[in-house]
């Protein structure tokens, strides 16, 4: 016996036509990084095409041609790592709309033939990647010339922020608004803006531009130390259930443990949902974990581990061990089978 992770598809249609309305009139870009953070790609993109989402943050190219399989050749799909020359040919062929933040990309791209759609991205102050803003107007002035040569289409200017302090937040909004009068300024004339994720999409109206790249909300994730699930309008759309494999001396045994994805330090501070009430985990071993026992208890019980139906979300379990939500879902193994409802 092992552990499921159980994703209540009519959960997630809940939290998408929160998201819309919220973040409204800008698109809703769906962020499906980490295999849908880990929730299963193909079951969640084919949802979220019938509740009438159209743009999809793959991260990846290989993310992105499996989106791209699932759903034909009329999802946008966006991709905003891609390492090689390889995969610039690779994600130009499949159309995706390829994020380019260094001068090398931009040539690559530029190469492979056709007509790339291209987002180019200004590092706004977090350093991930980008071009810096004292490199930017010649970067632009270049990606002018490809595309007046018919090699690329600027569609969108985009970046990345912090989400550290209001302030420097608003210095890289600042930073963001002049890279696009630079890149008009060169000629170029990108339809899509985009620079916030979750949280601040849901926070700032400013921020919300044209796109915005929405992931953890709507699986349900809500930050660490932010406001709870029901604030922000969203809830969890997975449980992650573990049977009861035997019982001793007070003691139950259930079928889920660190190969399973649970982390080793959660033990002594996860609270999990039983039919005798809330449990502490004890110890959490490769393959199995002990529990609090309680009067009844049977081999083939069931638990709640995380998520919906449980004592604690992934956010909250994460905070318990100084980290964040999108961390405990994404470590949920492959292996952990998955049931959609």
């Amino acid at each position: 016996m092992s552990g499921v992770l159980r994703v209540d598809l009519d959960a997630f249609a809940a939290n998408l036509r929160e998201i819309a309305e919220r973040v409204a009139p800008a698109t809703h870009m769906l962020v499906v990084k980490d295999d849908a953070y880990a929730h299963g790609i193909e079951p969640i993109v084919r949802r979220a095409w019938i509740e009438g989402v159209r743009w999809f943050g793959a991260f990846d190219v290989r993310t992105g041609l499996a989106v791209r399989e699932v759903l034909g050749d009329d999802a946008r799909i966006f991709v905003w790592i891609v390492a090689t020359a390889e995969e610039a040919a690779e994600a130009v062929a499949a159309g995706l709309d390829v994020g380019v933040g260094d001068p090398l990309l931009l040539e690559d791209v530029a190469a492979v033939g056709g007509t790339a759609r291209v987002h180019l991205k200004i590092d706004t102050g977090l350093h991930r990647n980008g071009v810096r803003p004292e490199d930017w107007p010649q970067f632009t002035a270049r990606a002018a010339e490809h595309e007046a040569a018919g090699a690329i289409e600027v569609v969108g200017i985009w970046s990345h922020i912090a989400e550290a302090s209001d302030a420097e937040d608003d210095a890289s909004r600042a930073v963001f608004d002049e890279a696009v009068h630079v890149a008009e300024a060169a000629g170029l004339r990108p339809r899509l803006r985009h620079l916030a994720a979750s949280a601040a999409s849901f926070a700032w109206p400013e921020f919300r531009y044209d796109l915005v790249r929405v992931g953890a909300f709507a699986y349900g994730i809500r930050p660490a130390d932010g406001p709870a699930e029901s604030e922000l309008g969203i809830r969890p759309i997975a449980s992650l259930v573990a049977p009861v494999e035997g019982v001793a001396d007070g003691v139950v045994r259930i079928g889920l443990g660190s190969l399973d994805g649970l982390p080793s330090t959660l033990a002594g501070v996860l609270t999990i949902a039983t039919e005798g009430g809330v449990r502490m985990l004890h110890a959490v071993d490769a393959t199995a974990s002990t529990v609090d026992g309680w009067p009844g208890a049977t081999a083939g019980d069931e638990v709640v581990v995380l998520g919906a139906g449980a004592e604690l979300s992934a956010t909250d379990a994460a905070e318990r061990i100084g980290t964040i939500g999108e961390e405990i879902a994404l470590r949920i193994s492959p292996l952990v089978r998955r049931e959609y409802r």
